[in-house]
């Protein structure tokens, strides 16, 4: 093959639509846009406006509060961790921290650190420093002789507003 002979696969580019051509073409002269008016123009399309109608984001109830400090953590199973570990991918034997698990690749993208939830199995005694952890991924780890570290204290319950 040669560099000349490279094309796209077939219908992979859209022709473009050739607007102002003469009327022959079915898109000329205003290009299919009507007559005046702020959609015939350019770039004064205001999102959200209803022709003066109150505009749907305003008749609709709000409802509920979403905190803007709040943190979302990333979350691991148990059985992925051992499916790692059994691949190879992280050495049971050292200390895993959050950046061991992001090296191995199975932490990704930016939050606020990871959380270690109790699905799956571990059958390794492992030595885990995490963020955060589930009741029930912390008694796993014990259980097959492993130790959990969290860096997060857990949130204490409210007990000045509660009942």
């Amino acid at each position: 093959m040669k560099l000349n002979e490279l094309r796209d696969n077939p219908g992979a580019r859209l022709k473009s639509k050739r607007l102002g051509r003469g009327i022959g073409s079915g898109k000329g002269k205003t290009s299919g846009k009507g007559v005046k008016g702020q959609l015939a123009r350019a770039g004064v399309s205001i999102n959200g406006f209803e022709g003066g109608q109150m505009p749907i984001y305003r008749r609709l109830p709000k409802r509920g509060f979403r905190n803007l400090f709040r943190k979302e953590y990333t979350p691991l199973n148990l059985g992925t961790l051992e499916a790692a570990i059994a691949a190879g991918r992280i050495d049971a034997g050292a200390e895993i921290t959050e950046a061991t698990l992001t090296e191995a690749g199975l932490v990704r993208g930016r939050r606020d650190g990871v959380r270690l939830l109790g699905k799956g199995e571990i059958t390794r005694a492992v030595r885990i420093t995490v963020s955060g952890a589930s009741a029930s991924a912390k008694a796993a780890i014990e259980k097959a002789g492993g130790t959990v570290t969290t860096t997060v204290a857990p949130r204490e319950a409210d007990t000045a507003t509660a009942g």
